[in-house]
Order: structure tokens, then C-alpha cells, then sequence
């Protein structure tokens, strides 16, 4: 059996606007599409910190993550550095996990406009 370790997972997506409904549909597919992408079950889920840009005022992220039943899972919320130029309405995640993958297994979600942030890791 492998053994499990703590590992650290990110994913952000771009919001198309800043309303409450999208804000936690956006999320919603945000952290479902990261528990997916790495077999993970909430019951793997340490905790989860989500950001968002100064511009995401509807609704906290961490709300999303509770409406897909992960209200026992210590969530955070906090504002993303306001920097001059960076992309619009993006909210991001880290999520710590326990998992048997190894940390160059992880996959890292960025969803619509949010890709350009992470090429690399892109899906």
C-alpha cells in the first residue's frame, strides 16, 4: 500500500463577472474539478485557502466549498495582492491533502482565463 503524505494542491479560475450565483459556480467546479483531477475524496482534504482579487466582492469561495460538503474542513478566505496589472476576477485555492501521490503528480487546475497564470500546469 503507498503511503500517504501531506501535499499541497493550487488551482485558481477566471470569473466572467462578479455575482454571487457565479462566484460559487465558478468555485464549486473549481474544487470539484481539483479533488477529481488528483482521486481525491473531501475526506482527504486538510484544509483549503482560497484568494481572490479585489475586484470578487459577492460572495466568499469558502461558502462553494461547504455546499459540496466540506463544511468540517477548516476553510479560509483572503484578498490576493491588489497588483497593477494582474489578471481580473481570479479566484485561487491551495488546498492541503492527504494523498499516496507524489508531489510531480499532482495536478494543479487553472480553468478559463486563469490557464495564463500557470501555462505549465494548465489543463
Amino acid at each position: 500500500m503507498p503511503v500517504s503524505a501531506v501535499r499541497a494542491v493550487r488551482g485558481a479560475i477566471q470569473l466572467e463577472v462578479d455575482e454571487r450565483e457565479h462566484v460559487l459556480s465558478a468555485t464549486r467546479e473549481l474544487v470539484s474539478s481539483v479533488l477529481e483531477s488528483n482521486s481525491l475524496t473531501k475526506d482527504d482534504v486538510i484544509s483549503i485557502m482560497f484568494t481572490a482579487t479585489a475586484d470578487v466582492r459577492s460572495e466568499f469561495p469558502a461558502v462553494a466549498a461547504r455546499e459540496l460538503g466540506l463544511g468540517d474542513v477548516p476553510l479560509m478566505c483572503a484578498q490576493e495582492l491588489d497588483i497593477a496589472g494582474a489578471m481580473p476576477r481570479v479566484i485561487r485555492l491551495m488546498a492541503l491533502v492527504n494523498t499516496a501521490l507524489s508531489r510531480d503528480q499532482i495536478t494543479h487546475v487553472y480553468l478559463r482565463g486563469a490557464t495564463a497564470l500557470r501555462q505549465d500546469l494548465a489543463q
